[in-house]
């Protein structure tokens, strides 16, 4: 399973720390945004059970797996999840 950054990244560099394939990069062109290198994700499978990047990550909905779904969804850090506007 591979995984994506979204645009609500802070820059905080976890990520980075914590990837074991080093596929987390940051942005040339904006330094508080990185990305996981496609090629280079393994989705941390065979080495741990959950994505480090998603274990480490302090931003609800920052990263996607390969269906856009949000690996840590809104709610699920802080418990409180934010009603639609209707």
């Amino acid at each position: 399973m591979k995984y994506a950054i979204t645009d609500k990244c802070v820059g905080c560099h976890a990520c980075s720390l914590v990837c074991p394939s080093q596929a987390v990069y940051q942005d040339c062109d904006n330094d508080n945004q990185f990305h996981i290198h496609s090629k280079r994700c393994t989705g941390c499978l065979g080495q741990f059970d959950t994505p480090q990047c998603a274990t480490i990550c302090p931003v609800e909905e920052a990263i996607i797996d390969s269906d856009a779904h949000p690996v840590n969804p809104a709610g699920s850090l802080t418990g409180i999840v934010r009603e639609a506007c209707v």
